[in-house]
């Protein structure tokens, strides 16, 4: 990595910033912008972090302040139901963490002036909505003694793959992964049979999830040996 870019650990270690338990207060805010070009997979990328306490959330729950667009915006506060808009992404944060809009800023805002004097971008071809500046604070309850970092990638897997199709029925999904599973464990969440997978709220894939960790059933199914070839392929063990 080429200055003045640096890995978290190096910054943070600069800093005399220390690792501190999840349930303390925040320990640091980080303020920033995302790249339009690449904001859904940074998204991605620190959720990821998020959930398994890796790069930055090592450190604790680390507070993010960021610009993003308001598209981006609309689909991370987007409800079940919003078919279109609730996405596994959705789920993810609002489970993580409390969202916070602070403030809308109209795109022309960011606009530079191009060496020639000029605008660097017409402003027929600007967006037209606004960067929404946004306070994502990681919940302190979000792990518990059957979700924690060592299988937060498995949730992740779980809700992407319920999430890919939002008007399909939660049974099917379940049982695809635990044959004639699906219905039980459904029963003792209360959920009705006809239950659709965009309809769940992101605290009711949490219970899901740590249920399922619990059964018999889902300890060797398809699901975890995805997420073991998955990690295995990615280098993290």
């Amino acid at each position: 990595m080429r200055p003045p870019a640096m890995y978290s650990e190096k910054l943070f270690t600069d800093l005399g910033i220390s690792e501190v338990p999840w349930t303390a207060d925040v320990p640091v805010k980080v303020v920033g912008i995302f790249s339009q070009r690449n904001e859904r997979n940074m998204l991605w990328k620190l959720v990821y972090s998020l959930f398994q306490r890796l790069s930055i959330f090592r450190y604790g729950r680390v507070e993010i302040i960021m610009f993003i667009s308001e598209k981006e915006y609309t689909k991370l506060v987007s409800r079940p139901g919003e078919f279109q808009s609730y996405q596994a992404l959705s789920t993810l944060w609002q489970m993580a963490c409390d969202i916070e809009l602070l403030h809308k800023e109209p795109w022309s805002s960011f606009v530079t002036v191009s060496k020639h004097g000029g605008l660097a971008i017409q402003k027929s071809r600007l967006p037209n909505d606004h960067l929404c500046l946004v306070r994502l604070t990681p919940r302190p309850s979000l792990f518990t003694a059957h979700l924690t970092p060592a299988n937060g990638a498995t949730l992740i897997m779980m809700v992407k793959q319920c999430m890919a199709k939002r008007k399909a029925l939660l049974v099917d999904r379940l049982n695809s992964w635990s044959p004639d599973s699906g219905l039980k464990i459904m029963q003792k969440m209360g959920l009705l049979e006809n239950t659709l997978t965009g309809h769940l709220f992101p605290e009711e894939y949490k219970h899901l999830f740590q249920l399922m960790e619990q059964s018999e059933e889902f300890s060797h199914s398809w699901l975890y040996e995805e997420v073991l070839e998955n990690t295995q392929k990615s280098g993290l063990l």
